[in-house]
């Protein structure tokens, strides 16, 4: 492709010279001969640094926000807001095919996408998706290394799925990938929003700016399925110019409701009712999933799908994995994994499980290293006033000293009387809480979910927790 269809639409302030390009990256470490080359100015790093080696390496050109003094350089105002439309440009504009859900919130977003994607195929449509868990063009399964990926990877996603007869694209929208200009150019039909409570103020620094990042999602879309039980509910669209449709479980003024909800360990089942009313069977259990189904069920009516189609497509819903997932175990008492890992997310798992549990409620969890300190000792709080035993451990530690974390964890629960245990290891905790369980416990093992790794100090290494699980009870 062509350098100048490649910039097509971007504001280039030089001269350049029209050459061939084989491939877009920001990474300099993939660079090849005939790639376009843009200079991406991080927090440790700075693309601009290694402009000419690129160039001796092999790349057509250089996107720069100032002058280096190179011969195939092209200086545009801003080089992380450039590039989202010089990946959609040299991946022929797939977006433009697509109709594209976003999803963001704290919590949530993960669970209610894929609830939305079954919902739209149950129909007889074919959908892709983007998100923590795993991409997916239709039923083919790609890795997700972030929530939403960087935009050469996010544009070849949307690529892949316009190429294989997708007519729909459900995606988790993070406030990070919102802030660095991941997504933008990119057009939503419909932005959801979840829920909205403390969590990445490690990157955000400031509440203000983690919720303006949310809200930019909101600017490129046409129509807001928001939560109005959130306090941010309204505010995250307010004075914007997309129509608006709420969803509440407390509120009877919004335009779709959930009333009547019964919980079970088998899942929820309430009535929604907006112009029309039906009893919904979601089988996936907690009380977030109240929310979860209601938002899915909300966003596929403003989608104009019928209310019967909808209603019987939750009732066939699967679980995700690592979200209140039920551990096989064969014994008189439940282990369920969960990716709760923010304050507000262990508070919903533990009150959901609440709600079903015959016997203790057992949290075993940690808190991830170099994130943000503030959530430890609140999560800290909340597992010991909610749970009848925890048990204190590592999560992904990262660079920082897995003790150190813990005692910010403990800060948290000096005055509550609930007994705990600490035991740093994570694989060691696992297998003391499961021998120690009672009949009728519930194990809860928190913020690890789908992850099959964990981050130490040393380096990664594989960490799945169901087979930690199962040799444990193998022995």
């Amino acid at each position: 492709m062509k350098l100048s269809d490649v910039l097509k639409g971007i504001n280039v302030k030089n001269e350049y010279i029209d050459t061939e390009v084989r491939d877009v990256t920001q990474d300099s470490r993939q660079v090849e001969e005939g790639y376009l080359f843009i200079c991406i100015k991080g927090a440790s790093f700075d693309g601009h640094s290694v402009a000419k080696q690129m160039l001796e390496k092999g790349a057509a050109a250089v996107v720069c926000e100032y002058d280096l003094g190179l011969d195939r350089q092209v200086i545009v105002d801003n080089t992380r807001e450039a590039l989202s439309p010089i990946c959609a440009n040299y991946f022929g504009n797939p977006a433009d095919k697509l109709k594209i859900i976003g999803l963001t919130g704290t919590n949530g977003k993960t669970t209610t996408t894929f609830l939305i994607k079954q919902i739209l195929e149950n129909v007889g449509k074919k959908v892709g998706l983007i998100g923590t868990v795993q991409n997916m063009v239709g039923d083919e399964i790609y890795p997700a290394h972030y929530t939403t990926p960087d935009p050469r990877e996010l544009q070849s996603l949307f690529r892949k799925m316009v190429d294989s007869g997708c007519e729909y694209c459900v995606m988790e929208v993070s406030s990070q990938a919102l802030a660095q200009g991941r997504v933008k150019g990119v057009h939503f039909v419909i932005g959801a929003f979840t829920n909205l409570s403390q969590d990445h103020l490690d990157y955000h620094k400031t509440w203000e700016n983690y919720f303006g990042a949310k809200r930019t999602m909101f600017e490129q879309c046409d129509k807001a399925v928001t939560n109005v039980d959130d306090k941010y509910g309204l505010e995250i669209v307010k004075g914007l110019g997309c129509k608006v449709a709420t969803y509440s479980v407390d509120n009877n003024n919004s335009d779709y409701t959930a009333k009547n909800v019964n919980f079970s360990s088998d899942g929820v089942t309430y009535e929604l009712v907006c112009d029309t009313i039906g009893r919904v069977q979601c089988p996936i259990p907690g009380r977030f999933s109240v929310y979860n189904s209601l938002c899915a069920a909300s966003v596929a009516l403003e989608l104009g799908f019928d209310f019967k189609d909808v209603v019987i497509a939750i009732s066939k819903s699967k679980g995700v994995k690592g979200r209140i997932e039920v551990v096989p175990t064969d014994t008189d008492y439940t282990v369920i994994i969960d990716y709760a890992h923010s304050p507000d997310g262990l508070d919903n798992i533990i009150r959901s499980i609440k709600e079903i549990a015959k016997g203790r409620v057992v949290t075993l969890f940690g808190c991830g290293g170099d994130r943000d300190k503030t959530k430890r000792p609140e999560m800290g709080r909340i597992a010991a006033e909610l749970s009848d035993f925890c048990v204190v451990t590592s999560d992904n530690p990262r660079s920082e000293n897995p003790s150190s974390i813990i005692e910010d964890i403990l800060e948290g629960m000096k005055k509550t009387k609930t007994p705990y245990k600490v035991i740093e290891n994570r694989k060691e905790a696992i297998k003391w809480a499961l021998e120690n369980a009672r009949k009728d416990d519930i194990i809860l093992l928190a913020g690890k979910g789908h992850e099959t790794y964990q981050i130490l100090p040393t380096g990664t290494i594989h960490f799945d927790e169901r087979e930690v699980v199962s040799e444990a009870l193998a022995k």
